[in-house]
């Protein structure tokens, strides 16, 4: 979550300062996609008591991860929208025609593409080498 469509390395030895800002440390070869719990389906679709208020309408959903997208579109240019969903959550009918709908949206977008997390993080690592040398672009 260090990033909300950029994907990025994971360092080692961070070191947290108590009064100011982390002091970032080694990159290593292990690269992060960035997700969010706002575009997950589980806090917003399940409800649990006492802990997760869950139960939104399919509707609001699609307004937030439409929402989201349309972002990265309009004011990033390029980057990774991840969606994380759970086959139990998002497989009510309702849900599944949200879904739909919301897959559709995004196909009507120039330079849009459906491809796996390793397939994105194969890219990322080419476009941008560990040792800092570029090789085109600043995401995908």
């Amino acid at each position: 979550m260090g990033n909300d469509y950029t994907p990025y390395y994971c360092r080692i030895g961070d070191v947290p300062a108590k009064d100011g800002p982390y002091v970032f440390r080694r990159e290593v070869d292990m690269v992060e996609i960035p997700v969010t719990w706002g575009l997950d389906d589980f806090p917003t679709f399940e409800w649990l008591y006492g802990v997760n208020q869950g139960l939104s309408a399919a509707s609001q959903v699609y307004e937030r991860w439409a929402g989201d997208f349309d972002y990265l579109c309009e004011f990033c240019g390029e980057g990774v929208y991840c969606l994380t969903m759970h086959p139990q959550v998002i497989g009510r009918g309702h849900r599944l025609l949200m879904l739909h709908r919301l897959v559709e949206h995004m196909k009507e977008r120039a330079g849009v593409s459906f491809i796996t997390m390793a397939e994105v993080a194969r890219e990322w690592k080419r476009r941008h080498p560990l040792n800092g040398a570029s090789t085109g672009g600043r995401g995908i």
